[in-house]
């Protein structure tokens, strides 16, 4: 039977000072590796800074190009004798060209005649008053959509 005195103070384990220190010295251990880790990773990716730099490289060479081409004289194709002339030049020319011409008034607009159809030398008679003009589109009774038109009816 076991002693009364066991029971009242059982034996507790001792305190290990090598276990929490080992415990510990993992526990540093790992913060270390995770910090060399992440300190050697990229933070952040280049790529998209290298493409929007190239970007705006290629947007600023295409800008100065175009203003030295808007303020220059040159030859577009010398062959058959296209070139190009600065646009505050080609302003003042056509500038000078409209305010040379006089306004023209313009006269009444003819309509057409109706073609004859190519196999009968007579033109067709033209409808009777109050019948409409083509006999094949029927008029929409009330509460009825009206058909589409067909090409070349007006």
């Amino acid at each position: 039977m076991p002693n009364d005195e066991t029971l009242i103070h059982p034996e507790q384990p001792r305190f290990l000072l090598s276990s929490w220190l080992w415990a510990v010295v993992l526990f540093v251990f790992f913060g270390v590796i995770v910090a060399i880790t992440f300190g050697a990773m990229h933070r952040g990716s280049s790529y998209e800074e290298d493409r929007a730099k190239t970007r705006a490289e290629k947007l600023k060479t295409a800008v100065d190009e175009w203003n030295k081409t808007l303020g220059s004289y040159g030859w577009v194709d010398k062959a058959k004798g296209v070139a190009h002339i600065p646009i505050h030049r080609a302003m003042q020319l056509e500038l000078a060209d409209l305010q040379a011409k006089k306004p023209a008034s313009a006269g009444p607009i003819a309509t057409p005649e109706p073609a004859a159809a190519p196999n009968s030398p007579a033109a067709a008679p033209a409808p009777a008053p109050g019948t409409s003009p083509v006999a094949a589109t029927p008029i929409p009774k009330a509460g009825e959509t009206p058909p589409l038109p067909r090409p070349g009816q007006p």
